[in-house]
C-alpha cells in the first residue's frame, strides 16, 4: 500500500515541519492543527500542551500508517486528546517523561496524536474521508487521553480510556506490542506484570451494598454504581480514602445504590440480569481491566456509562452526575457534559481545579 514516492515525501515534509516551528508556524502535513485561539468557547478548557517531538508526522490516512508501521515492525498508536486535558498533560510531562517508557514506545510504536475536537481531514480505516472530531466520536472517544492499540491489519488489539499511570502503561505498552491473537486477555497480563502495593484489603464503607445483595432485586428507584476493586492497589485505595471522601463526591454517592466488588474473586454475585456467577467472570464479561473501575448501571439495570481509568474528584464527581442526573441522555458525549458542567460552576464563582 506504501504509494511512490511517499516515504521521500513523508521525510521531506518532516524537514519542512522543522523549518515551519523555527518559523513559529503551527502545522502538520494534514492541515492546520486547532490551537486553543481557534476553539469554539466553551468547547476545551484552554491550554495547548506540546507534543513529543518523536510523534508520528502523519497525512492521517490511517491505512497508510498501519500498512508503512507493520513495514517497518511497529504497530500504529492512536492518541486522542484535547487541549487543557489535564490527564493528556500528565500523560505526556510524567509518563514519556520516562527514558524507559519512551524507548519502548519508538521501538515499537508510530505515535499519531488526534485532536478529540479537531478539524483535520483523516481517512479512515475503512478508506472512508473524515474528520478527527468525526473519528473521535465514531470511535466513541469518551474521555482524554484515550489509546488505541492497533495491530498489523488495523484491528483494535488494546483500548486505553483514560491515564494510566506509568507501570501500567508500560504493561499496555508491551502487552500490544507482542499481542499476537493469544491469552491472556490483558487484564490477566497486567495483574501479572504491574502488582501494586496496598494494604491488601478491599475498601469497605458502610452505606455500600453488601457483596451478597441480590441485584436484580432493587426496588430503591437508584441507578447503580459497581466498583470493580482488586487487593494490593493503591489506586483503590487513594480512590476511597481521598476521592470518595471529598464532600461533593459523598453528595453524589447518596444518589446510588453502591457495591464494591473484587476483580478477581470467585464468591457469587447476584448480578442485575439476574444471572449468578463469580466476581471474577462478571469483570471478565464486562471486559473490565482497570482497577479501579466504576460502571454504572440506570434503574432499569442498564449499564450506561464507566470509568476505567486514574482520575481524580472533579471527573469522578462529574462521572457521577453524569448517571444520577440522566445527562447522558442529553450529552452522549461525556467531554462536552464535562465542559458545559465546569462553565456552569465558574458561572456560579466557583474555581475549578480538574486535578483536585
Amino acid at each position: 500500500m506504501d504509494k511512490p514516492g511517499y516515504r521521500l515525501l513523508r521525510i521531506l515534509c518532516a524537514a519542512w515541519l522543522v523549518a515551519a516551528a523555527l518559523a513559529g508556524c503551527d502545522r502538520t502535513p494534514a492541515g492546520p492543527e486547532t490551537t486553543p485561539a481557534q476553539l469554539d468557547a466553551g468547547m476545551v478548557n484552554p491550554g495547548y500542551q506540546e507534543k513529543p517531538a518523536w510523534f508520528t508526522s502523519s497525512f492521517l490516512d490511517l491505512r497508510e500508517d498501519v500498512a508503512e508501521a507493520e513495514s517497518g515492525g511497529k504497530r500504529v498508536l492512536l492518541y486522542f486528546y484535547q487541549d487543557g486535558c489535564p490527564y493528556c498533560k500528565k500523560l505526556l510531562e510524567v509518563n514519556f517523561a520516562r527514558a524507559d517508557i519512551v524507548r519502548y514506545t519508538r521501538a515499537h510504536f508510530e505515535v499519531i496524536a488526534i485532536n478529540l475536537w479537531g478539524d483535520r481531514e483523516v481517512t479512515d480505516l475503512q478508506g472512508r474521508p473524515t474528520t478527527e472530531k468525526a473519528l473521535a466520536r465514531d470511535l466513541r472517544v469518551m474521555f482524554t487521553p484515550t489509546l488505541l492499540f492497533l495491530d498489523g491489519q488495523g484491528g483494535v488489539v488494546l483500548r486505553l480510556n483514560g491515564y494510566y499511570p506509568p507501570p501500567r502503561f508500560l504493561a499496555a505498552l508491551q502487552y500490544s506490542a507482542r499481542y499476537s491473537g493469544d491469552k491472556p486477555g490483558f487484564r490477566e497480563y497486567l495483574a501479572q506484570v504491574s502488582p501494586e502495593p496496598s494494604a491488601g484489603a478491599l475498601p469497605r464503607d458502610s452505606t455500600f451494598l453488601p457483596p451478597d445483595t441480590d441485584l436484580a432485586a432493587r426496588h430503591s428507584g437508584r441507578p447503580l454504581l459497581v466498583l470493580f476493586e482488586q487487593q494490593d492497589c493503591a489506586t483503590c485505595d487513594e480512590l476511597h480514602a481521598d476521592v470518595l471522601q471529598h464532600p461533593e463526591a459523598r453528595a453524589q454517592l447518596a444518589r446510588f445504590d453502591v457495591m464494591v466488588l473484587d476483580m478477581w474473586s470467585q464468591d457469587p454475585v447476584k448480578r442485575p440480569d439476574g444471572r449468578t456467577g463469580s466476581g471474577a467472570e462478571w469483570a471478565r464479561e464486562l471486559d473490565v481491566k482497570y482497577a479501579p473501575s466504576l460502571v454504572f448501571f440506570d434503574a432499569d439495570n442498564r449499564e450506561v456509562f464507566r470509568t476505567e481509568a486514574w482520575l481524580r474528584t472533579f471527573h469522578t464527581v462529574s462521572a457521577m452526575d453524569y448517571v444520577a442526573s440522566r445527562a447522558y441522555l442529553e450529552y452522549p458525549e461525556f467531554q462536552r457534559y464535562i465542559s458545559a458542567r465546569a462553565e456552569r460552576l465558574e458561572a456560579q464563582g466557583r474555581h475549578i481545579d480538574l486535578m483536585e
